[in-house]
């Protein structure tokens, strides 16, 4: 590992499938304890009487090896007796739960029930897991996204497990947002990291509700380093996920343009794929800088070139900075 390198701690935004693929990269590429995660939490819900954070798991699964690759969520090897049962009962069980993944949530609602606050238990949980890097929730306050659609107000998991995203959606809010607070370690981050990556997440609902709590925009917008991002948007499509159709019905371009606009004030760097060279100048013209590299991550080795291509800005500009 470079010197350089080796002295910098990284800050990433992360949320769904992408946001735990870029993760999973740096986690590979540097010492583990040189990167803090902080994951949206207002995809959360509560179901089966368990409090449920997919972010997070999917985030501590890839790190912990544990992820089912194949579907995007969930452990890989799993079986599926007790959702099973619960359907023989009669219960509806549209959200699909593993048996080992069921066992996450006992233990976190078991810990939160008990007293300890979601940064707590997911130091509990990551620490089981053999997770070396910090993950902290965006917050320790409940916030749920709550999507309005043409067929009426769903919960985010309604809308993308139940309805698989099919309802036009009219307006996205953050139940909670006002009286939820920065998590500690969050703040602590922003304090002390040397640069700010915000991962390949769906804007609207992984990215905004961190934004969206109180001071945090604030607190990037005067972040004391870098900031750079991944565009989730390549050659018109979302790699995962709803990000494109949202984007479409939100009457924004379905483009990294489209998301450079959306990220215009917190970021200085936007990474774009090789596919979309050519919007280089329209990005630029943002006011934002923009670099091109392949940005797909099938692999593990996909993550870790994307990692380092970015580890590689982070370190000039930090060198820039010390001549």
């Amino acid at each position: 590992m470079n010197s350089d390198i080796a002295e910098i701690s990284i800050l990433t935004l992360a949320g769904g499938v992408g946001g735990a693929k870029l993760a999973k990269g740096f986690y590979l590429s540097l010492d583990p304890r040189q990167l803090k995660i902080v994951v949206n939490t207002a995809d959360d819900t509560e179901l089966y009487g368990l409090y449920i954070c997919p972010d997070l798991d999917t985030m501590m699964y890839s790190l912990s090896n544990l992820s089912n690759v194949t579907q995007g969520w969930g452990i890989k090897n799993d079986s599926y007796v007790a959702l099973n049962m619960l359907d023989f009962y009669g219960y509806d069980t549209w959200f699909n739960i593993g048996d080992k993944d069921f066992a996450t949530h006992i233990l976190r609602t078991e810990l939160i029930r008990s007293g300890k606050t979601l940064s707590e238990s997911i130091q509990s949980i990551k620490t089981k897991l053999g997770i070396k890097s910090e993950i902290y929730p965006m917050s320790d306050q409940k916030v749920r996204t709550i999507c309005t659609t043409e067929i009426g107000k769903l919960k985010f998991q309604e809308y993308f497990v139940e309805h698989k995203c099919k309802p036009k959606l009219l307006k996205i809010d953050f139940e909670g947002i006002d009286l939820a607070q920065i998590s500690t370690g969050f703040e602590q981050a922003l304090e002390t990291c040397d640069a700010l990556v915000i991962s390949p997440s769906n804007p609207y609902v992984s990215i905004d509700p961190i934004l969206s709590i109180n001071t945090v925009r604030e607190k990037i917008q005067n972040f004391n380093g870098i900031k750079i991002a991944v565009s989730p948007i390549v050659n018109g499509n979302a790699i995962k996920g709803p990000a494109a159709k949202m984007l479409n019905e939100f009457g924004e371009d379905v483009s990294c343009v489209g998301i450079a606009k959306l990220l215009h004030g917190i970021c200085d760097v936007l990474i774009i794929d090789s596919q979309d060279l050519h919007e280089i100048k329209n990005i630029e013209k943002l006011g934002i800088n923009a670099v091109a590299t392949n940005t797909i991550m099938n692999s593990d080795e996909d993550k870790i070139q994307l990692a380092e291509f970015i580890l590689k800005i982070i370190n000039n500009q930090t060198c820039n900075a010390k001549a």
